[in-house]
């Protein structure tokens, strides 16, 4: 079996673990979503939530294997309902670990649709806590190369890293 390699979560994505860890602190604050500039609606559902396991060969021939959660938000105002305390989202999480495996630690990408439009693909940043509401912010989830990606991460490392002649703050 393949190892699992969850290294290419971003350094601006968050994982299922600490998303849910800092709502644990607002459980009864509104979970505003934001997306292409707008908040989701007072009515949004999440209608999915998805554990992938996935192997594959990237660009440059390298093996691949890491694990994915997608949660699906469906975008709809529906009566008078309001946003979504964030303890009920995590809820809602609780409920679908009963029956499916979600490693805290994987990928998280949110699919995000209005119901008319074609699903987008997102990540998410750090929640923050803005006058007792919780603003999560999604970022369209951008297509890389993960031979090229692991090459930059080595320059950045070397040149940050190698011994030079005064002190270097990058490597303390």
């Amino acid at each position: 079996m393949d190892a699992i390699d969850n290294s290419d979560v971003q350094e601006d994505d968050i994982s299922l673990g600490l998303l849910l860890s800092t709502l644990a602190d607002a459980k009864d604050s509104p979970l505003i979503f934001y997306y292409d500039g707008q908040p989701v609606k007072p009515g949004y559902h999440v209608t999915e939530v998805k554990a992938g396991r996935f192997s594959a060969l990237d660009c440059g021939a390298n093996p691949e294997a890491w694990t994915e959660i997608f949660i699906q938000l469906w975008d709809i105002e529906e009566g008078d309902r309001t946003h979504m305390p964030a303890g009920k989202f995590s809820a809602i999480i609780r409920k679908v670990t009963e029956h499916v495996k979600l490693d805290d630690s994987a990928k998280l990408t949110f699919e995000v649709s209005d119901g008319v439009q074609p699903m987008q693909l997102y990540r998410a940043a750090m929640p923050t806590l803005r006058a007792g509401t919780v603003h999560v912010e999604l970022s369209p989830r951008p297509a890389s190369c993960k031979p090229r990606d692991r090459w930059l991460a080595e320059q950045q490392a070397r040149s940050c890293c190698a011994p030079t002649a005064g002190s270097n703050a990058c490597c303390a």
